[in-house]
């Protein structure tokens, strides 16, 4: 089987999508033919030239390593703005100067300087010099700016990414102490930034487009309209339970995750949206048999069972996804299934990854796969689930049947099972 990019794209990205991925290979022929063209000696080759080449892959790794670092400090820079609102007080009180901007927001005067200068040099934020004092400076935020750094529920918004870096930060010293053990990292040291971020991060997907993903399960969706009981699994601090009460205001919907503080939050938000009526949440492991059992109580469904379980991008940080998979299949409905949400990647690994799965392998290392061994080390998937290891856990787990549904998304792919 042919390593192939799987990422949904359109138009040219699509067909370059479905290109052989590029991967290492030693100095050759193609790389020393650009050289022999450069220097009008087609043919020739030098050990000169070899040396050459090297030298430039090496200088071109050295710059892609510094220019990582001022995209991850970067985004600190943006954590900062996002959790003092600072965004939000150059939309609201803008075009503003240094000093006026300080006080407007509550924070030290040299910092705030500092910041938007930061802000500005970055292109994030407008700036008018309107004198030859820094002071005289006025900052603003560009109206197009807004959704990518304010608005929690438009499609745009990306600035909760900031949080999962700050997240991932903040537990590092914890996995560099369990580097060599491998005993795992607890999900909750990884603070509210992480789970926070990763709340913000969906929410919108999750506001906007919930409708219609359940609706790519037609008698799904029907029987939530006409009243059903869904099991929203890995729900995190609650916006996907939510968006499922929304979209189906029919419906009864459980929340169930295994971090206590998400939990609480979601109950939180749950309120704040009005949907406390028809939502409610249950702290535990997906793979233990009496909590579920205890969901299904919850919910009014220990006797006619679930219409739907949900997993949106929660499967592959289950200790135990065999179990859990199981259990939700006892706890069906006679024709009820599972919508999976998990990472679009490739069938196989392969090396010279696109950016997504460079990005979600960067995230199993350093938390999915160290969080997961926390809980159990009887199956640490990581990030990276992969369509195949999906059908191998849902068939162990007595399921019979497993579809990937027609939704475009950059990032997800979707499953119905059952």
């Amino acid at each position: 089987m042919s390593d192939t990019i799987t990422i949904t794209r359109t138009g040219e990205e699509a067909a370059a999508a479905t290109a052989e991925p590029i991967i290492d290979q030693p100095v050759e022929l193609d790389a020393l033919d650009e050289l022999d063209e450069l220097d009008g000696d087609v043919g020739v080759r030098t050990p000169g030239d070899a040396d050459a080449l090297a030298a430039a892959r090496t200088g071109e790794l050295a710059e892609q390593l510094i220019g990582m670092l001022g995209a991850a400090t970067e985004l600190l820079t943006i954590e900062l703005g996002r959790r003092f609102g600072l965004y939000r007080t150059l939309r609201d009180r803008g075009p503003i100067t240094a000093p006026a901007f300080a006080v407007a927001a509550d924070i030290a005067p040299r910092y705030a300087r500092e910041w938007l200068e930061q802000q500005a040099a970055a292109g994030y934020i407008a700036v008018e010099a309107l004198g030859e004092f820094r002071s005289e400076r006025r900052f603003s935020l560009p109206a197009e700016h807004g959704p990518v750094f304010i608005d929690e529920t438009h499609p745009a918004h990306a600035a909760p990414v900031a949080g999962l870096l700050a997240g991932v930060a903040l537990a590092f010293p914890e996995l560099t102490a369990d580097f060599r053990h491998g005993r795992g990292v607890a999900f909750e040291e990884y603070g509210a930034e992480l789970r926070r971020g990763l709340g913000a991060l969906n929410r919108p997907s999750f506001t906007h487009e919930m409708r219609a993903w359940v609706e790519q399960l037609p008698d799904r969706a029907a029987a939530l309209d006409a009243g059903g009981v869904v099991l929203d699994a890995g729900c995190g601090i609650g916006w996907s339970t939510i968006a499922l009460a929304t979209a189906f205001p029919n419906a009864r919907v459980v929340g169930l995750d295994l971090d206590a503080a998400s939990i609480e939050e979601a109950r939180v938000n749950a309120r704040a949206a009005g949907v406390e009526h028809r939502v409610s949440f249950v702290l535990g492991n997906a793979g233990d048999v009496d909590v579920l059992r205890g969901a299904s109580r919850t919910a009014d469904a220990a006797a006619s069972g679930f219409d739907l379980v949900t997993i949106f991008e929660a499967l592959h940080d289950m200790g135990r996804p065999i179990d859990a998979l199981a259990g939700f299949r006892a706890l069906l409905r006679e024709d009820g299934a599972l919508l999976v949400a998990d990472e679009r990647v490739a069938d196989e690994f392969h090396a010279g990854a696109d950016p997504v799965e460079r990005m979600l392998y960067a995230m199993s290392v350093l938390h999915c796969l160290p969080a997961t061994t926390a809980e159990s080390d009887e199956i640490a998937n990581g990030t990276v689930l992969r369509a195949p290891t999906v059908r191998r856990w849902a068939a162990a787990a007595g399921f019979g049947r497993v579809d990937v549904l027609d939704i475009e998304n950059p990032f997800w792919r979707f499953y119905r099972i059952g």
